[in-house]
């Protein structure tokens, strides 16, 4: 994984062609978007109803535990896992997949912090494809329970709307070297995903081997007579 990614990172360190990707018409259980762009102007939205409502609703008891993701997200140690879903093949995949993304946010930052200059959009179009990345996301968060999920919803927006800004603050002109201020902005996005990712993982238990189902016994023979 970490060969491949670092293979992809010092090609596209080179060069800023490529070719834009197609949006993605996507459907879950959190919002219904058929863009980034559309899911970005939803997410503001939210923000600004749950900001006016923050100045009427008292604080949790569990508030500020973490100053990443914020005080909507209660401590990983009190979440409640479903140990029956959680066991079911699609979580134990969607999990994989989510340590895979955060193990690719480390590779990022490993890749910016060697070249200022390194163009990431490549390995974000192709390692978080929206429609996939939410997927697992949410397949992952059926694990929960409700209250549980009131901050994994939070930590997935956080998620999702930090990778969109990073490609934006990642565009640069060709021929124009990436400004201070710019690289500053990108690394301070990777840090905040980083720390999503992680805090999404706290709440989960270990991962669990999905055992094979045994194939089902022979049909009897009739001798004939």
């Amino acid at each position: 994984m970490k060969f491949y990614l670092a293979s992809i990172l010092a090609l596209v360190g080179s060069s800023n062609a490529f070719a834009p990707a197609a949006k993605q018409s996507v459907q879950t259980s959190l919002q219904s978007t058929s863009s980034r762009g559309e899911f970005m102007k939803q997410i503001a939205t939210s923000f600004v109803i749950a900001g006016g409502l923050s100045t009427l609703a008292p604080e949790p008891a569990n508030a500020g535990w973490a100053t990443g993701p914020g005080s909507a997200v209660i401590d990983p140690k009190e979440s409640i896992i479903d140990d029956e879903i959680f066991r079911t093949a699609p979580v134990q995949k969607a999990l994989k997949a989510v340590k895979n993304y955060a193990s690719t946010v480390t590779e990022m930052k490993k890749a910016l912090s060697a070249n200022s200059q390194v163009d990431l959009k490549p390995v974000l179009r192709k390692e978080f494809e929206f429609s996939a990345l939410r997927s697992d996301l949410n397949t992952l968060n059926t694990a929960f329970d409700e209250d549980t999920q009131r901050g994994t919803d939070r930590l997935i927006r956080v998620i999702l709307q930090d990778l969109n800004e990073l490609e934006v603050a990642n565009a640069q002109k060709e021929g124009i070297p990436r400004s201070d201020i710019r690289l500053a902005k990108m690394n301070g996005k990777l840090e905040k995903l980083q720390t999503a990712f992680d805090t999404l993982l706290q709440f989960s238990p270990a991962a669990v081997e999905i055992k094979a189902p045994e194939p089902p016994a022979p049909a009897p023979t009739t001798e004939a007579v």
